[in-house]
């Protein structure tokens, strides 16, 4: 359409959201879809932080906020910083947004210009390069192999860095690949940053709680303190705490690109939700106990899904380090037939076929830069994963 923009035309639906849409319109239909493509834990908001969202209102604390957050939703992140990840940032080191993704796009927005270049290894969060594309700037892929644990390379980042660098982005745990990179890994990465100074690092922690196996969680600002002052530290409550329709995410970092990311947010949002804020008060400065009860619920589920998976025709899942995904490999499927005589040429074919074969909702690997592979979210009850897996095998095995 000749009045839209040339920024829109630059970037695509996000995959993830047209999966689940389409298993929405599929269940309209009357069929019983089982959608592993939400990256949502099923769990409910803990009481305690919904009590203080409800204290919140009695109290009227419905105005409007600070562009960057309320003081004491700040402090507790401050105190979060420093409790969980040994950062210490001053309080206008620190801004509070709706939900991860604004914070990012904030970052983005404020310091990207056409021709700048963003490092993203894949497989990546399918937001990762359409933010750097609306922003004028070019994804630099960072290939990863399973082989590797899908982590980036000190070799590989070294051969990507150009003049053009302006970030590297790492997420850790990973979306989709659930992969975790140890503190000595995180140190060979930031051993390469040092040595380029102009290119700084966003590193996105969401997923910070949910490391299996007693692996301790290392972030690149503790790991390197000397990328302090060109990192930016993003992270949230949504994953953790169960809180992904109150949409709070926050971030630390360099004073100066904060301050960026208030005017950037002051003029396309304001401040977060003023309820939001307070629960997320609760969240960070209430009990931490749940925390290990849902990493407990999700290592289960993982090991469940791993092992159910690896018994289909064709599949191969490695063991995810962290967060709630698994990321398959479904090639050894390409060149087979469906049912119906469907060719499954690409991982794409394998997820559209499988809903419509069995109703498990999945989201194709090359939406996130890797392609032949699949993504699942175990961020459901054991009976649907048991079933869901169970439906996976049978069309696999369905596959001539």
């Amino acid at each position: 359409m000749p009045f839209l923009s040339q920024a829109l035309g630059r970037i695509k639906p996000s995959a993830s959201i047209v999966a689940n849409q389409r298993a929405r319109d599929l269940a309209a239909q009357g069929r019983d879809v089982i959608a592993l493509s939400s990256g949502e834990p099923d769990f409910d908001t803990p009481e305690h932080i919904k009590q203080a969202a409800a204290a919140a209102m009695a109290a009227g604390k419905t105005k409007y906020t600070p562009v960057a957050g309320i003081p004491e939703l700040r402090k507790a992140i401050r105190a979060k910083f420093l409790r969980e990840n040994d950062l210490d940032y001053g309080l206008d080191q620190i801004i509070v947004g709706t939900g991860g993704k604004q914070v990012i796009a904030n970052a983005l927005l404020a310091t990207v210009d056409p021709g700048d270049e963003v490092i993203v290894p894949a497989p990546f969060w399918v937001s990762y390069p359409e933010i750097v594309a609306l922003c004028g700037g070019t994804a630099i892929v960072a290939p990863t192999s399973a082989d590797d644990g899908f982590r980036l390379t000190p070799e590989t980042l070294e051969g990507l860095i150009t003049a053009k660098t302006k970030w590297l982005i790492l997420n850790s745990p990973s979306n989709p690949s659930g992969a975790a990179y140890g503190r000595e890994e995180l140190k060979r990465l930031t051993d390469v940053l040092e040595r380029h100074p102009h290119v700084w690092v966003l590193t996105d922690d969401i997923y910070e709680h949910l490391i299996y196996g007693g692996q301790p969680f290392a972030t690149p600002a503790q790991v390197a303190p000397a990328l302090k002052e060109r990192t930016l530290t993003v992270n949230g409550v949504s994953k953790a705490y169960a809180m992904t329709g109150w949409r709070i995410g926050y971030a630390g970092g360099p004073r100066d690109l904060i301050k960026a990311m208030d005017t950037i947010q002051g003029q396309f949002t304001s401040g977060p939700c003023s309820i939001a804020q307070w629960a997320a008060v609760a969240a960070l400065d209430g009990p931490q106990d749940g925390l290990a009860v849902r990493r407990q619920a999700f290592e289960a589920r993982r090991d469940l899904v791993v092992g159910m998976l690896n018994q289909a025709k064709g599949l191969n899942c490695r063991v995810p380090e962290g967060a709630f995904y698994v990321f398959p490999s479904c090639e050894k499927l390409f060149g087979l037939r469906t049912a119906t005589g469907k060719v499954i040429a690409s991982d794409e074919d394998f997820a559209a076929e499988l809903l419509d074969a069995e109703a498990v909702a999945v989201v194709h690997g090359a939406a996130y830069g890797s392609p032949g592979h699949f993504r699942i979210s175990y961020a459901a009850s054991t009976e649907q994963l048991e079933q869901a897996c169970r439906r996976i095998e049978r069309f696999c095995n369905s596959l001539s």
